[in-house]
């Protein structure tokens, strides 16, 4: 068993999600199922590498059904990203400072972090995003309009209507 990786598997009202973090932080957050089938498998593990640990994971658990609800909340969670790049780093954290219900470019991220050329990069960035609703990649959208998201468009437009932006 890999030493101190934690995960939880709980049902939202948008279906079933699946947590895994370190001491360090958060890793990874599936996005909705409708089973719990192939969860751990979607957090990157399999039998053995993490153990079960809903209790850890209570706060985050009670604030995502509450999200999935369509209530306002925060996600300030310690983060563990140290298979990511610096890049992908400062994308996400860049990204997190978008406001609930407020959508902002690939453009503005690039701005954001000081390499305004860089939209096409930030994009496949927030593709790789191992955190999704944590890191809100789904308030991103293409100057052309809605882009890309690693969950769908479908649920990309779930989301953004969940949060009530208007798209």
């Amino acid at each position: 068993m890999a030493e101190g990786l934690y995960y939880a598997i709980f049902r939202t009202p948008a279906g079933w999600v699946g947590v895994l973090g370190s001491e360090a932080g958060l890793r990874r957050l599936t996005l909705p199922h409708p089973s719990p089938t192939g969860i751990p498998h979607k957090l990157g593990i399999s039998k053995g590498e993490a153990t079960l640990s809903p209790q850890r994971f209570k706060d985050l658990v009670k604030r995502l059904r509450d999200y999935f609800s369509g209530h306002k909340v925060g996600f300030p969670d310690a983060l563990d990203l140290a298979a990511a790049t610096d890049f992908q780093r400062q994308v996400w954290a860049a990204t997190r400072l978008i406001p609930y219900g407020q959508t902002r470019s690939y453009a503005w991220v690039a701005a954001q972090i000081g390499r305004p050329k860089a939209a096409r990069a930030v994009g496949q960035a927030l593709g790789r995003n191992p955190l999704p609703i944590i890191v809100p990649c789904h308030r991103v959208l293409a100057s052309n309009g809605l882009g890309g998201f690693g969950g769908g468009l479908q649920m990309k437009k779930r989301l953004l209507q969940l949060e009530k932006t208007g798209i």
